[in-house]
This record gives structure tokens, C-alpha cells and sequence, in this order.
């Protein structure tokens, strides 16, 4: 079945295109709004599978409607879709727990894609945005977050590595050779040792923390 789908974005020509590509794509679309703090609303109220959120918006940004979601509902999937490859919009939606970061310039297919694996919760990124990703955390990591990765156990770490790189838990189960069950049970044993409060914000420390290795 495929996921129900809210669009947040104030181009209203731009919105009709997308839920054209979608609905061919037998996507549903349940709903639309044209700024920020409209979306807000529309999510809560219509509780969608997944919010394709722009940045630049009226009344509310992006940012903002972001941020007072994910508050309310920590674990509904939100995409952000936008023009914008500023590397600093993009580590401070992936801080607030968005499901990924998409630039309109990418073709539909893409997008389709995009759109089924993070409904199915993995992370998604265009290419451009992923190398800005890479760039901008290689950070020393600092004594504290240390003595909280040293907490993890074996199979933890291993699933941390596989968040890393956007797998999802059932991904992470056929590698590991473990239960979707065992993998969903570390995941949040992982987040809680580290602190933090979603999946995406587990791949952003992996990544500070130099846990993928460089091809």
C-alpha cells in the first residue's frame, strides 16, 4: 500500500506538478498548503505517512513548520523539498529529525523513489546534498560523545554504522542476520543512549563520528 502524502509548498503550479507525478505514480495526496503554519495544521489534522515540506514559504518557513511537527508528532516522515543546496539548511533539518533533503531540480523518477524508501524509513538525499552532507560533519568528535558511543554494544554500533548510510531496519535485519523485531529494539536503545530523539539524527553522530568508512 502506498503512503499517504500532504504537500507543504507555496507554489501553487509547482504543487499541482508534483501531485500530478504522484497520483500517476498511485501516490495519495490528501492534502495541500500554500505556507508553513497552514501545513502545520494540515498534518495534524490529517496525520499523512509522509509531508513533503519546501523551506521558503510564507507566514511559516520551512524550517519552523519542520521543527513544531516533529515536535508534536517525533516520528511522522518529513522530506524537504526545495532549491536550496545550502549546506547549513540541510545539517539543520537533518538536527530537527527530517527524513531527508531533495532539490526540485531532480527528475521524477528520483523523486518516486525518494518518496518509497523514506515512507519506509530510510534516509534520502539528492546526490548533490549528500556530498554537502559528508563535507560539512567530518568534525573531531568530542570526549562526551565518545564516552556515549563507548556505551553501545557490539550490535549496536553495527546498526548505528547502518543507519549511517540511510538502511532501514529491515535492511539492517538481512545484513546482521537478526529479526526486523531485534534491529527495532537496538535502534531505540541506541537513540537513548545517545540522546537523541529520531533515526536521521542517529546518521548525522554516525557520520560526525567517522563511523563510515571513506570509499
Amino acid at each position: 500500500m502506498n503512503p499517504t502524502i500532504v504537500l507543504i509548498d507555496d507554489h501553487t503550479l509547482f504543487r499541482r506538478g508534483i501531485r500530478s507525478v504522484l497520483e500517476e505514480a498511485d501516490f495519495e495526496v490528501i492534502g495541500e498548503a500554500a505556507d508553513g503554519l497552514s501545513g502545520v495544521k494540515l498534518v495534524e489534522q490529517l496525520q499523512p505517512d509522509l509531508v513533503l515540506l519546501d523551506l521558503d514559504m510564507p507566514v511559516m518557513n520551512g524550517r519552523e513548520a519542520l521543527g513544531q511537527i516533529l515536535s508534536s508528532h517525533p516520528q511522522q516522515k518529513v522530506v524537504i523539498l526545495t532549491v536550496s543546496e545550502d549546506s547549513d539548511d540541510l545539517i539543520e533539518c537533518m538536527k530537527l529529525g527530517s527524513q531527508g533533503f531533495l532539490l526540485k531540480n531532480i527528475d521524477a523518477d528520483f523523486l518516486l523513489d525518494a518518496i518509497a524508501k523514506a515512507a519506509q524509513g530510510d534516509s534520502v538525499f539528492s546526490p548533490e546534498m549528500t556530498a554537502h552532507l559528508v563535507q560539512s560533519l567530518i568534525t573531531p568528535a568530542r570526549p562526551a560523545a565518545d564516552h556515549a558511543l563507548d556505551t553501545l554494544t557490539p550490535r549496536e554500533l553495527e546498526t548505528l554504522k547502518h543507519l549511517a548510510v540511510g538502511h532501514s531496519n529491515k535492511v539492517i535485519a538481512k545484513h546482521l542476520n537478526l529479526a526486523e523485531s531485534t534491529i527495532k529494539a537496538y535502534v531505540q536503545s541506541i537513540l537513548k543512549k545517545l540522546g537523541l530523539s529520531s533515526r536521521v539524527q542517529a546518521a548525522v553522530y554516525a557520520i560526525q563520528h567517522k563511523l563510515v568508512e571513506e570509499e
